[in-house]
């Protein structure tokens, strides 16, 4: 759907240099935008890019001089305003409300009149399921789970009983919530399975990526916080605790019983063990290994993790172990070929 750049604007909260009624059909990168498209630029060379291409309006922040023929959409955040346009632009496709006749729906459910639900899903007992919940098709709702309003669910993804999703939720495809912990005793020589009674709470605005596994609490809960977004493939144990608008970066796993305080980054490929706790405000940096609690507002790195500063020291100290090293081997061929006295 075409919009003016005066509509544009007001969307983003913006102010147009140059034609506000320029009418503008789709946004796409400076380095394939076409008459008619919007680009961004967060900075001065992406704006030399955009001025150069076929664009016809530019959304930027900062005071920059339009280019010739081009229409300038002036924002606080470039890169927010660029993410806000692509709603216009492209609109997530709406589901009509209903149920199709391939699902299966116990007696015992409450499912709204505005929810969609796909072929093939599967609601136990006593599942509830807001206003404008989009279950896609192939999904299981585990008995006395509730989906809160406009949660939307992407093909194979499966609940476990009990788990609470709040609204806003978006759970990609195949990803698994409320599976049992793995828990487990030695008892006389053999791995004893601790039954895993507890259950996962997921906050509002939480977005999980395609194949996420997280763990039912072996007693009490696995919660994640409102606004924390999972990327694809990642662990989450029985019991951790994720706190608000967290960032869990692929290939992460995070072990049983561990605390993320709020805006939490963990980079992709890390691990943090388990029973830790880890302030708020902290960096885990990609491939790192957490063995320690870590307070507020840090930064850590390494395997096994450590202080950013600390482990940067350490590498750049191995690096010029090589040269060390032959300066000792020198020093001790030198010693040697002293006279004795």
């Amino acid at each position: 759907m075409p919009f003016t750049a005066a509509q544009i604007a007001s969307h983003l909260q913006g102010e147009v240099l140059g034609d506000p009624q320029i009418v503008l059909k789709s946004l796409a990168p400076a380095d394939r935008a076409a008459p008619g498209d919007l680009t961004f630029a967060e900075n001065d060379e992406f704006f030399t890019q955009a001025g150069q291409s076929g664009a016809s309006a530019i959304i930027v922040s900062g005071n920059m001089i339009p280019p010739a023929g081009k229409t300038l959409i002036r924002v606080a955040h470039a890169r927010v305003a660029f993410a806000r346009a692509l709603t216009l632009f492209f609109p997530e496709p709406a589901m009509p409300p209903g149920i199709h006749p391939g699902a299966v729906v116990a007696k015992s459910a409450k499912v709204d009149a505005r929810a969609h639900v796909g072929p093939l899903c599967v609601i136990g007992e006593n599942v509830r399921v807001g206003a404008g919940v989009v279950l896609l098709g192939g999904n299981h709702i585990g008995d006395d789970s509730i989906l809160g309003d406009d949660a939307r669910l992407f093909p194979n993804v499966v609940i476990y009983p009990r788990t609470e999703i709040g609204r806003r939720v978006r759970i990609h495809a195949g990803t698994v919530i409320g599976s049992d912990g793995y828990g487990y005793v030695l008892d006389a020589g053999m791995h004893r399975k601790v039954p895993q009674i507890g259950n996962v709470i997921i906050g509002d605005d939480v977005e999980i990526g395609a194949n996420v596994t997280i763990d039912r609490g072996a007693l009490g809960p696995t919660t994640i916080g409102k606004g924390t977004k999972i990327d694809n493939l990642v662990q989450i144990a029985h019991n951790v605790q994720i706190g608000e608008h967290c960032i869990v970066i692929s290939h992460a796993g995070i072990a049983g019983s561990s605390k993320l305080g709020n805006y939490v980054v963990v980079a992709g490929q890390a691990g943090v063990a388990g029973h830790l706790k880890i302030g708020s405000k902290v960096t885990i940096a990609a491939q790192s290994g957490v063995m320690h609690d870590i307070p507020d507002g840090q930064t850590w790195l390494g395997s096994p993790a450590q202080p950013d500063k600390l482990t940067k020291r350490q590498w750049i100290a191995m690096q010029r172990l090589p040269e060390l090293l032959r300066r000792v081997s020198k020093l001790e061929r030198e010693h040697e070929n002293e006279p004795q006295t």
